[in-house]
């Protein structure tokens, strides 16, 4: 059973002490009140600002992917309490930056957990202390998964995907985790970037199934960074939810993703925009509803359009998903098969013929 009130109570203050709080309570929200049946999947996307937070809930059992920034910790525990949560099947943090590991020391402080999962062990960082500390108190030891470890929670299974490589970039060091529950599937990819997106792709080449997926949960709240050309071609995703704070110093989420979600036919929804944004799944279509109602995910204008990706070094041009596509700084777009040829380009034998 989940811990008394009063050691929810000191944990948070012992917690937010050193930042004043956090955000005052959980926004009132048509999002987030479902109760997933037992051949169901929800996931909650709560909106943490510039962070990451989500809920993923399946036959009442609970994975918490990333705690946003440790001035969410109130809000991140107020959620779980107001979902009717008393324990959790797993916590995963993504990588070690604050705005992913930041509100779990909080959430580990009141609620039993099964299993504590992150990419290291060690970060020199006093919020990843309190992480590892709140981990031993529970006489758990961090997990360090490997590409292809996979576990049930509920009717859903949760498979890890990545990293496939040790990398110096804590971004890349981001665990790749596919929840999938019949049909739909999910695909969250904390903030890895592009290289190790390509890592990934190269990794899982032999089978490609397991990295399609219905949502995608954008890399690096919408850095121009991640979300490549070939990750979104392969991923295929009619959905993708961007968590992301409004009016953010690093202008995300930037314009070059955005182009790259709308050309291949993506729905974008952005927790600046839509505030907590939940996912329902019932093993065979997904639906969505999201907090500010006055708010519309944004469709895209252009899906379908023509398009081409030529390679500045060898004037070839491709399609979108062709395995031959070059890195991403050699890239050129054309609007048509016409404007390639016309711009000096040739069409790739492999995916054009």
């Amino acid at each position: 059973m989940k811990k008394p009130l009063l050691a929810l109570l000191l944990a948070l203050a012992l917690i937010l002490c050193a930042c004043g709080g956090g955000p005052a309570g959980v926004p009132e929200t048509t999002a987030g009140t479902e109760t997933a049946g037992e051949d169901s999947l929800i996931v909650t996307f709560l909106d943490v600002g510039q962070a990451d937070c989500a809920l993923v809930e399946s036959g009442g059992e609970y994975l918490l992917i990333d705690g946003g920034n440790r001035a969410d910790s109130d809000l991140v525990v107020s959620f779980l309490e107001q979902q009717g949560v008393e324990e959790l099947t797993a916590v995963v943090c993504t990588h070690a930056h604050e705005d992913h590991v930041g509100g779990l020391p909080a959430v580990l402080a009141v609620y039993p957990t099964g299993a504590v999962y992150a990419p290291t062990r060690t970060y020199s960082s006093q919020v990843f202390d309190d992480f590892v500390y709140y981990t031993d108190q529970q006489g758990l030891e961090i997990t360090i998964p490997s590409p292809g470890d996979r576990w049930s929670l509920g009717a859903a299974e949760v498979t890890v995907l990545g990293p496939v490589q040790s990398y110096a970039e804590t971004n890349d060091t981001s665990l790749v985790l596919r929840v999938e529950l019949g049909d739909t599937a999910f695909l969250f990819t904390g903030d890895m970037e592009t290289t190790a997106e390509g890592d990934l792709l190269d990794y899982w080449e032999s089978e490609p199934e397991l990295l399609r997926a219905d949502v995608l949960k954008v890399g690096h709240h919408g850095s121009d960074t991640s979300t490549g050309y070939r990750l979104l071609y392969q991923v295929e995703p009619e959905y993708a939810v961007i968590s992301v704070g409004a009016g953010n110093s690093y202008g995300h989420p930037q314009e070059a993703p955005l182009s790259r979600l709308e050309q291949a036919g993506v729905m974008v929804l952005r927790t600046d925009e839509l505030g907590t944004i939940q996912a329902v799944s019932d093993g065979k279509t997904v639906t969505f509803t999201w907090d500010n109602q006055s708010a519309r995910p944004e469709t895209p204008e252009t899906a379908g359009e023509e398009f081409y990706i030529g390679n500045i070094n060898s004037h070839k041009f491709h399609t979108p998903d062709c395995p031959n596509l070059p890195a991403e700084q050699n890239r050129v777009e054309f609007s048509s098969y016409q404007e390639a040829i016309d711009q000096g380009y040739s069409p790739c034998g492999n995916c054009l013929g």
